[in-house]
């Protein structure tokens, strides 16, 4: 597509194939900063592209930032929560504005950021950082007694969760002591939280000026296996809710622009609870979801709202109506292999008869013996799903998870 020189310039940070297209077919002028094993693709596809690898931040952070400027490089985006302290570096030298850096910290750092939100008059459950397995041991114990447990109850679970990694990367449920003994040393420093009974879901929010322009609410029905959007009638009745929380955490986080990625709890009184918000794309290939059902492309939204060059209109224009302009329901499902032995792929005969199922991206076994999951564990792939109703489409992702595709 022909670029817009009056448009910004754009770098993504960290390689996504989704993301280079969306931008190859935008009015953009685009640069990918990726590792160097992407180089080789990136030169016969004629994709722009700078070298870099995003190890811990240290004294050559600031060579990136100044390359980019260099280039003409207006803004930064980040793809992956590796890359979300980059971009804070980066955006800080680009845009002149120091305090960037310091706002991508508190994206990263789980502790710091409930800390935050707790600070800005957000909900979020009881949490504390653990060193070793007795700060966990200790931590169980007196979320239980808070909680009056009496002898032989059985515990409340805690949760335990990497500091700064992606999602359920790193993340165990914990509730007994003997549980504790298995996490690695290496695991810790870890962030304890006490668990909230409530419905769990996520936002998608893209926002402009400090105002949201587009708000998704992503519907899970099993955390770690499966998704929706847009929501259901039932979580959708929220939104308004849901909306005065995320202009809450926009104001607390001092977010001006960018995509947010926040996850909430909503209890049975209808009381929400902030668990966490990323700076970057949703896992679960949750923009892929969207495109299917609203026809927007959410990598070219990022762009847009991410340019400091882009006009309010230009932001109006893009954006469909939430929930009333979405053609259906869009999900997918992360499928683990549910033996220890297999032999190969075989997609369920209901699952390919069904209407709503639209394709897999699942590969024969490489091997025969399948890895116990620790923690959340990684699926092994994913089926998409689409329909006009979304309690047929809740109970298709739901039966899933009793299917077998690695037999």
């Amino acid at each position: 597509m022909k670029k817009d020189p009056n448009k910004g310039f754009i770098a993504l940070l960290g390689w996504s194939l989704n993301a280079v297209e969306a931008a190859e077919k935008f009015d953009r002028r685009y640069v990918v900063v990726a590792p160097d094993w992407a180089e080789e693709y990136c030169k016969q596809h004629d994709i722009p592209y700078v070298s870099w690898n995003f190890e811990r931040l240290n004294d050559r952070s600031v060579e990136i930032a100044e390359t980019l400027k260099e280039m003409g490089v207006d803004v930064s985006i980040p793809l992956f929560e590796e890359t979300v302290e980059w971009a804070g570096a980066i955006n800080s030298v680009l845009l002149d504005n120091p305090r960037l850096y310091g706002q991508s910290l508190l994206l990263r750092d789980k502790a710091l950021m409930k800390r935050r939100a707790q600070l800005g008059g957000i909900r979020v459950g009881i949490f504390e950082e653990a060193h070793d397995k007795g700060d966990v041991v200790r931590f169980l114990k007196r979320v239980n007694q808070t909680l009056l447990k009496l002898d032989g109850d059985p515990n409340d679970p805690i949760h335990l969760k990497a500091f700064d990694k992606a999602g359920c990367l790193g993340h165990r449920v914990i509730r007994t002591p003997d549980e504790i003994d298995a996490i690695p040393d290496e695991e810790f420093p870890v962030l304890m939280e006490s668990h909230l009974d409530g419905w769990e879901f996520a936002v998608e929010a893209w926002i402009h000026n400090g105002k949201i322009a587009f708000l998704n609410i992503s519907e899970y029905v099993t955390l770690g296996y499966s998704v929706f959007v847009p929501a259901s009638p039932e979580l959708e009745r929220y939104r308004e809710q849901i909306r005065q929380q995320i202009e809450k955490l926009v104001k607390t986080f001092d977010i001006e622009f960018g995509l947010i990625h926040p996850e909430y709890f909503v209890t049975s009184d209808g009381e929400m609870y902030f668990g966490e918000v990323a700076y970057r794309p949703p896992g679960f290939k949750v923009f892929e979801l969207l495109e299917r059902v609203y026809g927007f492309n959410a990598y070219q939204a990022s762009m847009l709202v991410f340019d400091p060059k882009t006009t309010a209109e230009e932001v109006a224009e893009f954006f469909p109506r939430e929930v009333v302009d979405a053609d259906g329901f869009a999900g997918c499902f992360g499928v683990y292999p549910r033996r220890r032995v297999v032999s190969r792929l075989e997609i369920p005969e209901e699952v390919e008869d069904h209407p709503y199922f639209e394709s897999h991206e699942l590969t024969p076994p490489m091997e025969e013996t399948v890895t116990k999951r620790t923690a959340f564990g990684t699926h092994w792939g994913l089926v998409y799903f689409r329909g006009e109703d979304a309690h047929t489409l809740r109970d298709l992702l739901k039966e899933q998870e009793d299917m077998d595709y690695y037999v």
